[in-house]
């Protein structure tokens, strides 16, 4: 028994030293503000965890005071341009709505006065012309609806790159400024 006693004494010794520093390294499981970011800042000077909050703080203003940007604000920016782009895509299918009955109306009055005008009947003339007409109306709704989302779809990715732009610069600013207090950056 007393050898039992000798092992969980070790044990026990063992893992109280190792505690503490384990406690010590152990990650909070909150993500800086650089990484929140996915930049990952590492000290090159010994600067302890809250110095380097403090300058990632530092840094973050300055960097949003130089580039006019602020990258929360242009994440919301960018949710709210897809959102409108996917509006702008709805409202396009609904582009031409009506062209085939304006089509088979064009065709029948056309096909009408050919109709009377070729053989005296313009009765089936207004329905050949009918009938051309809806295609017709048909194929400049396809186009129209095309046109219209391929329009929201370019605007929508403009928006997008330039979101892309100011965040990509806002990120080099806070790095350059990150590096200038002895950080290490990637």
């Amino acid at each position: 028994m007393t050898t039992n006693r000798r092992k969980i004494g070790a044990i026990v010794l063992a893992l109280s030293t190792a505690l503490p520093c384990v406690a010590q390294t152990a990650p909070t499981g909150q993500k800086s503000l650089a990484a929140t970011l996915n930049i990952y800042a590492f000290p090159q000077a010994g600067q302890a965890a809250d110095q380097q909050s403090k300058d990632e703080a530092e840094c973050y203003d300055w960097a949003v005071k130089n580039t006019g940007s602020d990258p929360f604000e242009l994440q919301k920016a960018s949710q709210q341009a897809a959102q409108q782009t996917q509006q702008a895509t709805a409202q396009a299918q609904q582009a031409g709505s009506g062209a085939r009955a304006g089509g088979a109306v064009k065709g029948a009055a056309a096909g009408a006065l050919i109709g009377e005008i070729a053989n005296d009947d313009a009765g089936e003339g207004a329905a050949i012309g009918a009938a051309a007409g809806v295609v017709a109306g048909g194929r400049k709704k396809r186009q129209a609806q095309k046109q219209a989302t391929q329009t929201a779809e370019q605007q929508g990715a403009q928006a997008q790159q330039s979101i892309a732009q100011q965040s990509e610069n806002f990120k080099k600013a806070f790095s350059v400024c990150l590096e200038g207090k002895k950080y290490l950056v990637k």
